[in-house]
């Protein structure tokens, strides 16, 4: 009988620790966190959340003891948005780890750390809590205290108390919103806030069972379900986010959805930002937005975070194309919150868009013709794709092959992107922590990005043999 695969450890991706729930042993776990307590600047408390899969709570209370075990004090928080849990962060002063895989599968789990104040970590952080890691560890304590309903709740308060204090108990007054509820940690959280803002909700979709909802690459039957939503009940926009609610989907009154790059620069015009920092991946129209400054990183917000670092002082903002908004500066009544939000970036748009007194089809049709799109291969051979990315950084034959003989100008910033003398855009990378090839395409219109998302995701297939 041929000897099992072995699982792979979790590992640090583009945002968190992430693997298999089965390799999210209380080892692996504790090990992490110890290290997150030890090593980074978690304050004397640490705040834990967790999204709605099943795994999270078990991973949560291996979390809490171990942060005792490592001298401060965990408190539970239980399920919350993770911006909610970092705004939490901020306001005591305290760490926080918030428990969840994001948008992947319920088999995947993860976490993601905090230090003291509610900021993300760093590349530089996550290397020293590996170094720590791999350390003695100490003694478990054999329990720690339960979450306080009470305290979860005041902290769901207070992050929607965020945008109603900012915008008004009327600044969504007339809008019929639709909430794709799914398994998003968010969507009790969410009703509560557009009604309080002016809004009428209609919920869709919910489910007990966990459903991974990527805002990036949103899959096809979900786009079919959210055009026939806002047909069948007259919607002016339908809002949804990933599992844990730092990554927003918003669609216009036809149920199509707006890329999350595209909900960024507008949110961050509204606001009045003056820098933008995103990711290579994110809508070159952005550049032609009017902002004093716009700098490119690779992607996740680790690296977001450190763009804005460098500008430091500036009306600084940061998104990704995934849309998690990350506010640097205080404008109006909102303050400064340095981690990516869902809501922001949700809001927002719908604001400006009432102020325009257009739909936000229309605002979206204003900006400049540039048209992304996103898709995955999942489940791939990581050596065999990475080789052949490879490949293509390194032939200009190859990717001329690519491109049916047309030279292109590469950019190498992450992964291989791939720039035609037409404008037109195709991108691919190697997820950072699950077997998944990125495919991303952008020009000039619709039609156009989709063939070149088909063509890219085709020729991926037929080198990978898939």
């Amino acid at each position: 009988m041929p000897a099992a695969d072995p699982i792979e450890a979790p590992k640090f991706g583009t945002s968190g620790l992430r693997g298999l729930v089965v390799a999210l042993t209380e080892d692996v776990v504790s090990r992490h966190v110890a290290g997150f307590v030890t090593a980074c600047d978690a304050g004397e408390t640490v705040l834990i959340g967790e999204d709605l899969r099943p795994s999270s709570p078990a991973i949560a209370e291996m979390a809490a003891r171990a942060v005792a075990a490592a001298g401060a004090v965990p408190v539970r928080m239980g399920a919350l948005p993770t911006p909610a849990l970092a705004l939490a962060a901020r306001e005591t002063d305290a760490g926080a780890i918030m428990v969840t895989g994001s948008h992947i599968p319920a088999d995947r789990n993860g976490l993601k750390f905090y230090t003291r104040g509610g900021a993300e970590i760093t590349k530089l952080h996550e290397a020293a809590i590996v170094d720590a890691a791999a350390g003695e560890m100490p003694g478990l304590p054999p329990e720690v205290a339960p979450g306080d309903p009470e305290t979860t709740r005041a902290a769901l308060d207070a992050y929607a108390a965020r945008y109603l204090d900012a915008f008004g108990a009327e600044a969504l007054s007339g809008l019929h919103l639709g909430l794709y509820a799914h398994s998003s940690v968010a969507r009790d959280m969410l009703a509560g806030l557009l009604r309080a803002m002016g809004a009428r909700v209609t919920e869709l979709a919910r489910s007990e069972t966990f459903i991974p909802v990527d805002t990036e690459a949103v899959a096809h039957a979900t786009r079919a379900d959210l055009v026939t939503w806002a047909e069948e009940h007259g919607l002016d926009a339908i809002l949804s986010t990933d599992g844990d609610a730092d990554r927003p989907l918003l669609t216009d009154a036809a149920g199509r959805v707006i890329p999350g790059d595209i909900l960024g620069a507008l949110t961050a015009r509204h606001l009045g930002a003056a820098h933008v920092v995103t990711p290579v991946t994110a809508n070159t129209l952005i550049e032609d937005l009017g902002f004093d400054g716009v700098l490119r990183t690779r992607i996740g917000s680790p690296f977001v975070i450190a763009g804005m670092a460098e500008l430091g002082g500036l009306s600084v903002v940061g998104f990704e194309p995934n849309g998690g908004f990350l506010l640097g500066f205080d404008a109006g009544g909102l303050k400064a919150l340095l981690t990516r939000d869902a809501v922001l970036p949700m809001i927002v748009p719908l604001i400006a868009a009432k102020a325009a007194d257009k739909d936000l089809a229309a605002l979206v049709a204003a900006l400049p013709p540039r048209v992304t799109a996103a898709d995955r291969l999942q489940d791939v051979d990581r050596p065999r794709a990475a080789d052949w990315i490879e490949s293509l950084k390194d032939d200009p034959a190859a990717r001329a092959d690519f491109w049916d003989g047309t030279s292109v100008e590469l950019d190498l910033t992450d992964g291989v992107r791939m720039i035609h003398p037409e404008g037109d855009i195709v991108h691919l990378r190697m997820s950072g922590n699950a077997a998944e090839l990125r495919v991303y395409a952008e020009a000039r219109g619709e039609d156009r990005a989709q063939a070149l998302l088909a063509t890219g995701l085709a020729r991926a297939r037929a080198a990978l043999g898939g």
